[in-house]
C-alpha cells in the first residue's frame, strides 16, 4: 500500500457518507420549496383568473378655469360672442377611475390591493355596469352624459347672467336594438310624437307608454332646419315599456359658442363644475378668489344638482390634487360623513344657485353659515 504523504489521513467510511449527504434536501429546505412554488402558482392563478367585481379609485382632477391636460395647453372653456373676464383660483372637477367593466377585468391581486387602500371600493361589477353592454357601449354612453352635461352646464350658466337660452329634446343616440335606424338620425329635434307636443325627456316616455311595444309611432322632427314627419316601430325596452332604443338629450339655441374640452372623460358628473367655469369666465370679477375649490354633480337644465357615484374617490382625489373647499350634491351627503380627508372642507349644494353662493363665500371666507354634510 503506497505511503500518504505527511500532514494527511484517509476518511473514514461514516465521514465519506456524511460528505455525500450534504448535497440531498431536508425536510426543512423541502417545505422551504414547496411554499416557494405554492407562492408561485397562488400569484399566476390570481393574476390570470379574472374575478366580477369593479374597483373603484381616486382620478385626477382638472381645472375648468385652467387649460387641459393633453400637453396642448388649450383651455379647457373656450367662449367666443360674449365678453369674458380674468378669473383666479381653481373650480376642479373630480373623476373616479373605474376597473373591472367591459373591457377592463380586474383580477385577485386587484381586488387586495383595493381592499387593503380606505380610498378605493370594491363592488359587484354587474352593480356599476350593465351585464348586457360592451365596452363601446359603455364608451359611446359616456361621452354621449359628458356632452350633455355641457350642453344643460352652458344652458345654465347663460342663463344665470340674464341670457335666453331656448331648450329642445334632441335624439342623442340610436342603440343597437332600435328599428329606427334610418329613420331617426342623431341631433333630430323632437317636435311632437302622435300629435303631442314635446318639450321634455319625460313627456317623450309618457306619450310612449300610450302605445303597445312593436306599434308604430307618428314623429315630427326637425332635421337640419327643416321639420319632417316619420313613422318609427317602437319596441320593448326595460321592464315592457314601450320605448324607442335611442338616448335622449337636450338641444340648445345658444346666443354665444362655448366650447368645453374635457380630454376622453366621460359620464355627466362635472355638470355643476362646468356651469361655474363658464360663469365665472363670463362675469366680472374671480368667482373663487384665488381659492383651490373643487366638486361634484350632475345638472340639468333647470339647475338642480343630482348626486354621482364614486363620492369618496372624489373626495380623495380632490384632496390629494391641493383642493382645499369640496362642494358636494345634497344627495350624496349621507356617504361623505366619515370619508372626508383631512384639511378638505366640504359643502353641499342643491342648485346652481347654491353651489354659486358657496364659492362666493369661499372666496370671502364667510364659509360659517354655509350648509354642510
Amino acid at each position: 500500500m503506497p505511503e500518504q504523504p505527511a500532514g494527511t489521513e484517509l476518511p473514514t467510511r461514516a465521514e465519506v457518507l456524511e460528505g455525500e449527504g450534504r448535497g440531498r434536501l431536508t425536510r426543512g429546505n423541502k417545505a422551504v420549496l414547496a411554499a416557494f412554488f405554492a407562492f408561485l402558482v397562488i400569484m399566476v392563478i390570481g393574476s390570470v383568473v379574472h374575478l366580477p367585481y369593479a374597483v373603484m379609485s381616486p382620478g385626477p382632477t382638472q381645472d375648468t378655469l385652467g387649460t387641459s391636460a393633453d400637453g396642448k395647453r388649450t383651455p379647457i372653456i373656450s367662449i367666443s360672442g360674449l365678453p369674458t373676464y380674468p378669473t383666479d383660483g381653481a373650480l376642479r372637477f373630480t373623476t373616479v377611475r373605474v376597473e373591472g367593466g367591459p373591457g377592463y377585468p380586474v383580477d385577485a391581486w386587484d381586488i387586495l390591493q383595493a381592499w387593503i387602500d380606505p380610498a378605493r371600493d370594491v363592488l359587484p361589477v354587474d352593480d356599476v355596469f350593465d351585464p348586457q353592454v360592451t365596452q363601446e357601449q359603455v364608451a359611446e354612453e359616456n361621452a354621449i352624459q359628458m356632452e350633455g352635461s355641457q350642453e344643460e352646464a352652458t344652458a345654465v350658466a347663460l342663463r344665470a347672467i340674464g341670457k335666453d337660452v331656448p331648450t329642445h329634446v334632441a335624439i342623442a343616440g340610436i342603440t343597437e336594438s332600435s328599428k329606427a335606424k334610418g329613420l331617426l338620425v342623431v341631433g333630430d329635434r323632437l317636435e311632437s310624437i302622435a300629435g303631442e307636443p314635446i318639450t321634455t325627456t319625460q313627456a317623450v316616455r309618457d306619450v310612449l307608454q300610450k302605445t303597445k311595444p312593436g306599434q308604430s309611432v307618428s314623429m315630427t322632427v326637425t332635421r337640419k332646419g327643416k321639420e319632417q314627419t316619420v313613422d318609427v316601430p317602437t319596441i320593448a325596452g326595460q321592464g315592457g315599456r314601450t320605448a324607442l332604443g335611442v338616448l335622449l338629450g337636450l338641444d340648445h339655441d345658444f346666443p354665444a359658442k362655448v366650447t368645453i374640452d374635457a380630454g376622453a372623460i366621460g359620464g355627466p358628473s362635472a355638470g355643476l363644475m362646468f356651469s361655474l367655469g363658464i360663469y365665472d369666465k363670463l362675469t366680472p370679477g374671480p368667482l373663487a378668489g384665488g381659492r383651490q375649490i373643487a366638486g361634484t354633480g350632475t345638472i340639468d337644465d333647470q339647475g338642480d344638482v343630482g348626486p354621482i357615484g364614486g363620492i369618496r374617490q372624489k373626495l380623495a382625489g380632490a384632496r390629494s390634487d391641493g383642493a382645499e373647499y369640496f362642494l358636494a350634491p345634497a344627495g350624496n351627503c349621507d356617504e361623505v360623513v366619515g370619508h372626508v380627508p383631512d384639511g378638505l372642507y366640504v359643502f353641499k349644494v342643491g342648485t346652481f344657485d347654491e353651489g354659486r353662493a358657496a364659492v362666493e363665500a369661499i372666496a370671502k371666507g364667510q364659509t360659517g353659515s354655509l350648509p354642510r354634510c
